[in-house]
């Protein structure tokens, strides 16, 4: 496939490499050419000196072409106006745009672009890592907006039933139970077991209030 990466920052040199050792053909723009030099030395694609904005650099990189693009530079306006232009007038499948300030989220969002923030996103995992060390987060979607978890039923839980548990709670659903190396899908009648591992979707706000329910000892 051809993907165009456009800004070879860190973000950009390593997605460019990644890409480039899956066999893909790859494209790194940035307007300062000593950019570059941050690629892995085994990167054979090609580079484009040139500003990301200009219709005849995209045009030299193979927008009409591409499979896909991703806008990585350090400015968020830069990479909205990039991926929409991308998407909206050369009509390329997959695009990608980097946020980089949380403040401007809203800018990349108001052009209903595939977005990802990970000053945001990097932010929250550390958050949840301080404050909640029982769960483990094993997949995120949408920027983080919405993961699914994994935490350990303690002893205190053990007979209460799933239902007990997750009903009084919002944004946390029930994903899937392993017990002794077997999974279920859980309903709200199963009755938990100390140790089991429950993988459940929640918002950030969900997690937190399952975590804090499970932390302390089920009422008589």
């Amino acid at each position: 496939m051809n993907f165009i990466i456009v800004g070879c920052g860190r973000v950009g040199a390593e997605l460019s490499h990644h890409l480039f050792k899956r066999g893909h053909q790859v494209v790194a723009v940035d307007s300062n050419k000593e950019a570059f030099n941050r690629l892995h030395p085994d990167f054979r694609g090609r580079t484009l000196e040139g500003e990301g904005l200009a219709e005849s650099v995209l045009e030299r990189a193979g927008i009409r072409e591409a499979d896909g693009l991703a806008a990585v530079t350090n400015s968020d306006t830069l990479n909205a106006v990039v991926a929409h232009t991308a998407r909206e007038f050369y009509n390329v499948p997959v695009v990608v745009a980097r946020n980089y300030d949380p403040n401007l989220r809203a800018v990349l969002e108001a052009f209903g672009l595939q977005i990802v923030g990970s000053t945001f996103w990097g932010a929250q995992r550390v958050e949840e890592l301080l404050m909640n060390p029982l769960q483990k987060m094993v997949y995120s979607a949408g920027n983080g907006v919405v993961e699914v978890y994994e935490v350990r039923i303690p002893e205190e839980w053990n007979g209460r039933t799933l239902g007990e548990l997750l009903d009084p709670l919002r944004q946390c659903y029930p994903v899937a139970l392993s017990r002794a190396g077997r999974a279920f899908l859980p309903d709200a009648g199963m009755k938990l077991q100390t140790g089991d591992l429950l993988n459940v979707s929640s918002t950030f706000e969900g997690i937190g209030a399952l975590t804090a329910r499970l932390s302390k000892k089920a009422e008589a």
